[in-house]
């Protein structure tokens, strides 16, 4: 039975939809834009919006009884792929401080992302 995954430290979903759902072995977790959930705030420079996309990742990853090390996969989309440079650092670092290796992952340019945001970041993690 699929678990919906919620926490406060990460922005709520503005739609219908849930932050994640846990099949018990798999996560799967929504696209995270880089909203702040304490001020709902988004830093401009596409940097810092990869690190809070992905500290927002990790938030609901760590309230399902998950670890960043479990993420297999990820998805990036960028609203432009001239940013992919940036934020591949960004991501890079993020794998490496969490002392976690590299997942798969796709990396695509869409025309638009909510909030008008630069990047989302989704991930599947499994135990």
């Amino acid at each position: 039975m699929a678990k919906v995954i919620s926490t406060d430290k990460a922005p709520a979903a503005i739609g219908p939809y849930v932050q994640a759902v846990d099949l018990g072995n798999m996560l799967f977790a929504s696209g995270q834009i880089p909203l702040d959930a304490a001020t709902g705030e988004m830093p401009s420079c596409v940097k810092e919006q990869a690190k809070q996309s992905l500290a927002n990742v990790k938030a609901i990853v760590t309230a399902a009884g998950y670890q960043v090390s479990n993420i297999v996969k990820t998805t990036i989309f960028l609203a432009d792929m001239n940013d992919f440079a940036a934020v591949n650092a960004v991501y890079e670092a993020f794998f490496t401080e969490n002392n976690a290796s590299f997942p798969a992952r796709s990396c695509v340019q869409v025309a638009r992302i909510p909030k008008d945001a630069k990047v989302e970041i989704e991930v599947i993690a499994a135990k």
